[in-house]
């Protein structure tokens, strides 16, 4: 890997599965640009086709909370009971739900 892989941006990578509904985080890399991030991890991560759609998403732009934070961070919903689903009758069609 030459240097100046290093002072490219550092890409987050989320692939959908044929079977699955939402999109995973698979992995990161190296890339000069949104488009050359997805050649990559179409190349990298779905080389056997297990995916239907990427994302790559630049690390810089993520802003996540820490598993430190779990307490303060979601106690308040625990008791927002209006917010569970048990609440509401979900129609048949929405069956992943």
């Amino acid at each position: 890997m030459s240097t100046t892989t290093h002072q490219w941006p550092l890409w987050e990578v989320f692939v959908r599965s044929k079977n699955g509904l939402a999109h995973k985080h698979v992995g990161s890399l190296h890339a000069p640009d949104s488009e050359m991030a997805l050649k990559n991890a179409r190349d990298v991560y779905t080389r056997r086709s297990e995916g239907i759609s990427i994302w790559v998403v630049p690390s810089a732009a993520i802003t996540a909370s820490s598993p430190d934070e779990k307490d303060p961070l979601f106690a308040p919903s625990d008791d927002k009971v209006y917010r569970h689903p048990t609440f509401y009758d979900i129609p048949d069609e929405v069956g992943h739900m």
